[in-house]
């Protein structure tokens, strides 16, 4: 059995969270009856759904701080928060997918949003029942880079909320909002 496949891998990161303490998230075995082209049904209990997303978007915030602490440019200070966004879009994409981001806009009022047209963990995704349904399935794979943005920015100094779409794989979307401490 490969460990490549999106059902495989999401199997694998369900069963090894531990959200309470008391109870793991159960694995289910996917058949092909079940199966919507090899995808791991995603439980429907929303409530599950908000402790992955918490779960993963803490570990993400975790490795964002450690990367910009490791990785932040010795040679020149980062203070503009334009200037923090490009680091991330130019140094620390590279860094984690071997890309920088396609496209930065920002209407310089604080939000920036960043578009990656091939997203990495997204490129061999693909789903019979369309868009939707495939944005759907891949939208846990979208925690994790959430949290490693807002981590990186929150070392800098700059508190943000950072929220990923996909409309169609492999593309996506992160908005960085950046909140101000009024």
């Amino acid at each position: 059995m490969s460990t490549d496949s999106p059902t495989s891998a999401m199997t694998q990161l369900l069963s090894a969270l531990s959200l309470d303490g008391k109870r793991p998230i159960e694995s289910r075995q996917v058949n092909s009856e079940t199966s919507n082209a090899g995808w791991l049904e995603l439980p429907d209990d929303s409530e599950l759904m908000e402790q992955v997303f918490v779960k993963l978007e803490a570990v993400g915030f975790r490795v964002g701080r450690r990367l910009a602490e490791r990785f932040a440019p010795v040679n020149r200070r980062l203070v503009d928060t334009l200037d923090i966004v490009k680091f991330v879009c130019k140094d620390i994409w590279m860094l984690l997918f071997n890309r920088q981001i396609d496209n930065l806009k920002t209407n310089h009022r604080g939000i920036y949003v960043l578009q990656d047209n091939k997203f990495k963990w997204f490129l061999r995704m693909s789903g019979n029942s369309g868009g939707a349904a495939a944005a759907r399935h891949a939208q846990p794979y979208i925690w994790l880079p959430c949290g490693i943005i807002r981590g990186i920015l929150d070392s800098f100094g700059v508190s943000t909320v950072v929220v990923a779409e996909t409309l169609g794989l492999p593309q996506c979307t992160f908005q960085i909002k950046v909140v101000s401490d009024e």
